[in-house]
């Protein structure tokens, strides 16, 4: 189990690298945050489209670097591993008020 998951965030972070715009970068996210940032994230999250843009980098360097985050920390460590800056901040200007 432990194996596959971390093959499973593995490719994630490989496929990541090749984001070119926020819509690339966010596909992936979409799935747990809403089409638009609209959702509390498996009922945990902040919505991330009330949030201002540089909350938004602030909490993607954060996941990544392990110093943000409540009961999803690990899972979203593994989700923006691969994320480079200009991917949060494509994320977040698309997403983010």
């Amino acid at each position: 189990m432990k194996k596959a998951l971390i093959s499973g965030l593995l490719i994630l972070g490989i496929s990541s690298l090749a984001f070119a715009d926020g819509a690339a970068a966010y596909k992936k996210c979409a799935g747990c945050h809403g089409a638009a940032g609209e959702k509390v994230a498996l009922g945990k999250s902040k919505v991330m489209n009330t949030m201002s843009k540089a909350d938004i980098v602030a909490a993607l360097n954060g996941y990544k670097d392990g110093t943000y985050g409540g009961p999803m920390k690990g899972v979203m460590k593994g989700q923006v591993a691969g994320l480079s800056d200009a991917d949060m901040q494509a994320i977040a200007d698309m997403i983010g008020k």
